[in-house]
């Protein structure tokens, strides 16, 4: 079994951002030269999100919206989390969107379902973190 290692930076302008890093995790796949194997990949940050779904931009306003109704980032005093940050609501947004994402390798290539993407969802943005790319097979 081989496996292959590479962490992305990822750096968002504003606090909050949908990457669709599907590319950057294909261009991995292709690096590994893994053919049949397992793809993970992780947002290493407790205020980042790795998921999948469909790249279309009503959707993601759909989530902001959403994501905002369940945890509002503000008022700031409403989390007992806030105090040294005032990032309580990416907290929970993070834990509401998930940490990683598994895809099946087949042939070289991810292997995904119709309209499937993988995205990066930022919930506390500007500045740099990491996504880790993790991939395992033969």
């Amino acid at each position: 079994m081989k496996s292959f290692r590479k962490e992305l930076v990822i750096h968002t302008p504003t606090r909050r951002a949908f990457v669709n890093i599907t590319p950057e995790v294909e261009k991995c796949v292709r690096e590994s030269g893994i053919k049949e194997g397992l793809c993970l990949v992780n947002a290493m940050n407790i205020t980042s999100s790795v998921f999948i779904n469909d790249d279309e931009p009503g959707l993601h306003m759909d989530f902001e919206r959403w994501l905002e109704k369940l945890a509002p980032e503000k008022p700031y005093n409403q989390y007992a989390h806030n105090g040294y940050e005032d990032n309580a609501d990416a907290h929970l947004k993070r834990t509401i969107m998930g940490r990683e994402v598994v895809v099946a390798v087949t042939d070289g290539k991810l292997d995904f379902g119709t309209w499937e993407q993988i995205f990066y969802g930022e919930f506390d943005g500007k500045r740099d973190k990491r996504v880790l790319i993790k991939i395992i097979g033969e």
